[in-house]
């Protein structure tokens, strides 16, 4: 194991050098930088940064979207022996001043003009903070640098003076503070070391085996430690990073960049899902029933390779078929080198991962938080176990606590919350094991199997203990519906609270010939309430009696991070739900 995250990325730079590093696109071009050229960034801007005064143990707050800068500012951060604390784009003012003030940052970096005005509307209660670098455009207010001319500053330092700051960073220094949101109070720093990402990425070389001749796509937030993890683990292994432009052109920039691998989060698989399945119910019906002869076939297929089952020639033969008429399809739109994706984050629904393991990728699902450098456990290539998070990774240890609850020790756990010793004490058993907060099982193999968030568990009024996440993932797996909330804590029964997926909506609207001239009279309409009722239902029918949905409501608008329903990795915050729709709750609940 290396010294540190530097000096991994430094051996990578010297075995690679004019190997493709990382690709961004500029000016509507894809642009292509070498290990060589970035490096030189990297020294440039660590350079700059020590000209401003920052020394080891100093901490800069990083304030923008996923970006090859990001990553650079990252490394350079780290390579003075200083801390960067990341922070999302779209955490509101009061949530950056938090995180800023509590951190003890001298340095705020933001992407743009917008976040820098973000910064500066409450720079007057942030003394410690002495410059704003912002990233993309013009450096405008006191103390604001351009990053280029923080760069420029830096260029021409002696190489000798990195390298001997480098070789003083020690494992157990801290790399970074990570602000979880807590479900009660202000956000809590979760302290990370060298040693903690480096015991990651040793793990994540068991888990996943990439070359320096393989490209991954990024496009998850960098202020999450899933991410995070992948960009350190692409400086140490040396696979060439592509960073998406948005999500919004994702599948645009997959079909450019021809990734080998992708690591998401459910919602975007999802995503990809229903954009299939859409184009699928608007083909014609031979064409139709080909697709679902050949999902079926490949579910089938796959399974019987899963638990090692045998499978016929015949099988065989049509699965070939299946491929070449419809996978290899669906295949292509993916760039048409896709091996497989990692998956974390949220539960990712079962029946989506058949889909995908049919049609040729594999996805593996793992599971991990910010506490434990992302991965405690996770499926790979050899050993996939759909429907679970696969087996402890290497240097974990994992134990259920008598109520079920996961808890695990080892390497990859943090070690505290900064600045904050009461909740690192209520994080912690008496003997050491860190509590995760969510329950799980194992089976006899080994595999882990997340049942919920502790904290979600619902407790009905007739004492049953209920994972809500299970029924929400099984109702969303309908074409019309993009997002289900189930509550019912010391209630009777469960409710749901459901938003549309309007392009879905429009065309059943169609085809009852009823007015799609106002879209929120149309989706209140009995038309539509008769249709989610169905789906409902029907859906019902697979669930026990005590879990299923007895009402629900629909609502106006999809969930969003613009109106505070989802977090940046499009988790929907359930908490946040219930108290902005209580009023629609409450009737839910009237007799």
């Amino acid at each position: 194991m290396d010294q540190n995250l530097i000096c991994s990325f430094q051996k990578t730079v010297n075995r690679l050098q004019d190997k493709p590093c990382i690709q961004f696109k500029q000016r509507g071009k894809w642009r292509t930088l070498t290990w060589s050229d970035f490096d030189k960034r990297v020294r440039a801007l660590s350079a700059g940064l020590f000209k401003l005064g920052i020394q080891k143990g100093d901490t800069i707050s990083l304030l923008s979207n996923s970006r090859y800068e990001w990553t650079l500012c990252d490394l350079s951060i780290l390579s003075l022996g200083a801390i960067s604390v990341p922070i999302y784009q779209s955490n509101t003012v009061e949530q950056c001043e938090y995180i800023v003030k509590n951190s003890d940052s001298k340095i705020v970096i933001v992407e743009d003009k917008n976040l820098l005005k973000k910064i500066q509307s409450v720079l007057h209660n942030l003394p410690l903070v002495k410059k704003i670098i912002i990233i993309q455009g013009k450096a405008e207010g006191d103390n604001v640098i351009s990053l280029e001319d923080l760069m420029s500053l830096g260029k021409d330092e002696d190489k000798k003076d990195f390298d001997e700051r480098i070789q003083k960073i020690q494992p157990t220094d801290h790399a970074t503070f990570v602000y979880t949101s807590g479900t009660t109070g202000p956000p809590k720093g979760v302290i990370l070391r060298h040693s903690n990402f480096l015991s990651e990425i040793e793990a994540c070389a068991h888990i996943i085996q990439l070359s320096e001749d393989e490209t991954g796509l990024l496009f998850l937030p960098l202020a999450h430690i899933f991410a995070r993890v992948l960009q350190f683990y692409h400086i140490t292994v040396g696979f060439t990073h592509a960073y998406a432009e948005s999500i919004e052109k994702l599948i645009d920039n997959i079909t450019e960049i021809k990734p080998h691998f992708m690591v998401s989060v459910p919602r975007i698989f999802e995503k990809i899902h229903e954009r299939v399945m859409a184009q699928v119910e608007s083909s014609p019906p031979l064409k139709k029933a080909i697709f679902y002869w050949a999902t079926s076939l490949g579910k089938s297929v796959t399974e019987r390779k899963a638990s090692k089952g045998p499978i016929s020639l015949m099988d065989h033969f049509q699965y070939l078929l299946a491929s070449q008429l419809v996978f290899r399809k669906i295949r292509q739109k993916m760039g048409g080198r896709l091996k497989f994706c990692v998956s974390g984050g949220a539960p990712l629904s079962k029946e989506i991962n058949e889909f995908f393991n049919a049609v040729g990728i594999q996805i593996l699902e793992g599971y991990g938080l910010t506490e434990t450098t992302a991965a405690v456990a996770c499926n790979t290539l050899e050993k996939n176990r759909v429907g679970t998070v696969g087996s402890v990774v290497k240097g974990v240890k994992i134990k259920l606590d008598t109520d079920g609850e996961i808890l695990a020790k080892g390497d990859v756990v943090f070690h505290g919350y900064y600045k904050n010793q009461e909740a690192t004490d209520e994080a912690f058993t008496g003997d050491g094991w860190f509590r995760t907060g969510d329950v799980g099982e194992m089976d006899k193999d080994g595999f882990l199997r997340i049942t919920d968030r502790k904290k979600d568990i619902i407790v009905t009024a007739a004492g049953k203990n209920i994972a809500p996440q299970n029924i929400e993932n099984l109702i969303k797996l309908d074409k019309h519906i993009s997002q289900v909330v189930v509550l019912g804590d010391k209630k009777k029964y469960l409710s749901a609270l459901v938003t549309l997926n309007r392009d879905e909506i429009l065309n059943f609207a169609k085809t009852v010939e009823i007015s799609t001239s106002d879209y929120a009279k149309l989706i209140q309409s009995p038309q539509v309430h008769a249709l989610i009722k169905g789906v409902i239902d029907e859906k019902n029918k697979r669930l026990a009696k005590f879990e299923t949905v007895k009402k629900f409501a629909i609502l106006d608008n999809d969930f969003s991070q613009e109106s505070g329903e989802l977090t940046p990795t499009l988790k929907v915050k359930r908490r946040f739900v219930s108290e902005k729709y209580k009023e629609i709750l409450d009737r839910l609940y009237q007799d």
